[in-house]
């Protein structure tokens, strides 16, 4: 079998590191780990090359170059994963530059505009022939896969729930964080507001009961129309330890009656403060998604769906859909060319089987 040549772009990075980590333990594979220092590139490389089943490369790469194309067409890059977020704010040069190439292009994007705006290269990816995917991450990519499952058998859906709560000890990173503070206090789509108010939900042990409120995903804007009764989308997300969940929920009050433009400006110093905290809580995690409905006799179902992540091993989370996606296209798989955001394109079983080894459960529930 021939080997199948896939680029990540910030592939020493939060997550780009542990998707590297991932594809390193796919055979038939040459991973080249890409970002602007080389040195970093290689240091990586050098960590993951003794237990690697598949070859590492280490090369810099320039995302902003006007030569960008060329740099990949020169690297003879198949599928390029673009992971150096934050997205919000970015515009679709290098998803352009992979259409160039003739490169598959996937990411890591969660910001709603950037995900949901893929589509506008379209007609560019499908005569370049390559796949253009926006959001291979724990939303939409892996939300549809269990709001897919659960709806099975439902003439019609009136209501998905999706939450997320990370453990207080897992690692966060920089872009994660300003991407959330982007929307902190802002209105969403639906009427909420940015981390303002506040509900919980009871997650597998160990997590335990956990605290959410309203949060900025592509699902607010993308999973609706995908089903039958365009049904109500609601997205939480939550902060393990209280004291920092309720100190967000004063921070979008305070953005919310403009004493502070934008949090996200204070990240650095925001995270710093966060990570003051690390000592408290649990390195577990979790994510649910509930559908209701109706079924074909017309009686009201609810199905749940639900993630848990201990060992730290949450991080992980957000990098399993562009494994599952690569495994597959190295094995041959066809995607209909074109641009588009990343529903329906895998199933639970590929983020299941990417999942194997780590401290990974999922468990659906009638």
């Amino acid at each position: 079998m021939s080997t199948y040549r896939v680029l990540v772009i910030g592939g020493y990075g939060f997550f780009g590191s542990r998707l590297s980590t991932l594809l390193s333990r796919q055979p038939n594979l040459h991973i080249l780990v890409a970002g602007r220092s080389r040195t970093q590139a290689q240091a990586l490389v050098d960590k993951l090359a003794p237990g690697a089943a598949s070859g590492l490369e280490a090369t810099a790469l320039d995302i902003a170059s006007p030569s960008l194309a060329a740099a990949l067409r020169a690297l003879q890059a198949n599928a390029v994963i673009h992971t150096a977020g934050p997205f919000q704010g970015q515009d679709y040069g290098v998803a352009a530059a992979c259409i160039a190439a003739q490169a598959h292009y996937i990411d890591l994007a969660d910001g709603r505009d950037f995900v949901a705006g893929i589509a506008a290269l379209n007609d560019d990816a499908a005569r370049a022939g390559v796949l253009v995917t926006s959001g291979a991450s724990s939303v939409p990519a892996l939300s549809c896969a269990a709001a897919d499952a659960l709806a099975q058998g439902m003439p019609r859906v009136t209501s998905i729930d999706i939450g997320i709560s990370p453990g207080n000890r897992t690692d966060r990173g920089l872009s994660t964080v300003q991407a959330i503070l982007g929307y902190c206090g802002k209105p969403l789509p639906g009427g909420a507001i940015g981390w303002r108010g506040t509900r919980s939900h009871d997650y597998p042990a160990p997590v335990g009961r956990r605290l959410l409120s309203a949060c900025d995903v592509p699902d607010l804007v993308l999973l609706g129309p995908r089903f039958a009764g365009t049904p109500a989308v609601r997205f939480g997300a939550g902060l393990e330890l209280h004291v920092l969940h309720w100190g967000m929920n004063v921070m979008a009050l305070l953005a919310q009656r403009g004493l502070v433009r934008n949090w996200a400006a204070h990240a650095p110093l925001l995270k710093r403060i966060a990570d003051w905290f690390r000592h408290l809580g649990s390195d577990a995690g979790a994510m649910h998604v509930r559908v209701t409905g109706t079924g074909t006799d017309g009686s009201a179902h609810t199905r749940s769906w639900s993630l848990v992540a201990r060992d730290g091993d949450g991080p992980f989370v957000p990098t399993l859909a562009a494994a599952a996606l690569v495994r597959r296209l190295a094995a041959g798989e066809t995607f209909a060319p074109g641009a588009r955001p990343c529903l329906g394109l895998l199933s639970l079983q590929d983020f299941e089987r990417e999942a194997a080894g780590l401290a990974i459960t999922m468990k659906a529930e009638a």
